[in-house]
């Protein structure tokens, strides 16, 4: 029998993109999976496209939240919803190739693996490819996590007793942190290095305020993961010139 995989949805606003990604999950050919979309209070027709999904297909649920508490609450309460084995995250605008989940769960099963990621291609607002295979390397471990987050969140697959009862945290960076907190835990998380998933790229999501994501990323190495000032500026630099050659693909 298949293992149960729980997709979790955040969405908010989201009624642009959120039929394409729905459409990727009904389309995969791995077919044990449980859908849970956490609406944080859109004032768009998101809600409407998803119930016409829920309604069709008896392992979708929507989740609408009375009042916008960010994505790092519908995550954890998807989280605490989810009755899979695995547990894997999808942003409503990014799209996964239709053997996504099947590739990354047989892997998981033949290795006894606690998290996955995988290769990507980036998409812009209408769909289009608009960079090459961004690679997955084999393995990550803490500290190499430190220097540059390789993990996009769309991709992952985690198992959730592993999971246990870590929460992503409103401290900005949050599927950085909680990748990180992960990784204390399970020690490497495992890339495929196949191009499995579309992560799209919105035209006010493209750091358009990149000193607040220096700042953020300066108070992940400080404050969350407590790091001294050498051990901070070392990671720091490795981050700033990792991500300039990323950006470059």
């Amino acid at each position: 029998m298949e293992p149960l995989v729980s997709i979790i949805v955040p969405c908010h606003n989201s009624a642009k993109f959120i039929t394409a990604t729905l459409n990727s999950v009904i389309a995969q050919n791995y077919t044990s999976w449980e859908l849970i979309i956490i609406d944080d209070k859109s004032s768009d027709d998101t809600c409407t496209i998803v119930e016409k999904f829920a309604n069709q297909h008896n392992n979708i649920q929507l989740i609408r939240l009375p009042e916008n508490k960010g994505v790092s609450h519908a995550r954890n309460l998807g989280m605490a919803k989810a009755g899979g084995k695995y547990i894997a995250f999808l942003d409503s605008d990014d799209i996964w190739l239709e053997n996504k989940l099947g590739r990354q769960v047989a892997y998981m099963e033949k290795e006894m693996l606690s998290l996955t990621f995988c290769a990507y291609n980036r998409i812009n607002e209408d769909g289009d490819i608009i960079s090459g295979v961004i690679p997955a390397p084999f393995h990550v471990s803490y500290t190499q996590l430190l220097s540059h987050n390789v993990i996009i969140f769309s991709t992952s697959m985690m198992l959730k007793s592993t999971i246990g009862d870590l929460q992503f945290s409103k401290a900005g960076h949050e599927d950085w942190i909680f990748f990180l907190q992960l990784l204390k835990k399970c020690k490497l998380g495992y890339g495929i290095n196949e191009p499995l998933a579309l992560y799209r790229i919105r035209k006010h999501s493209q750091s358009s305020n990149k000193m607040k994501a220096i700042v953020k990323t300066w108070k992940i190495f400080r404050e969350s993961e407590k790091l001294g000032l050498v051990k901070s500026v070392y990671h720091f630099s490795n981050y700033a010139v990792l991500t300039v050659l990323k950006r470059l693909r």
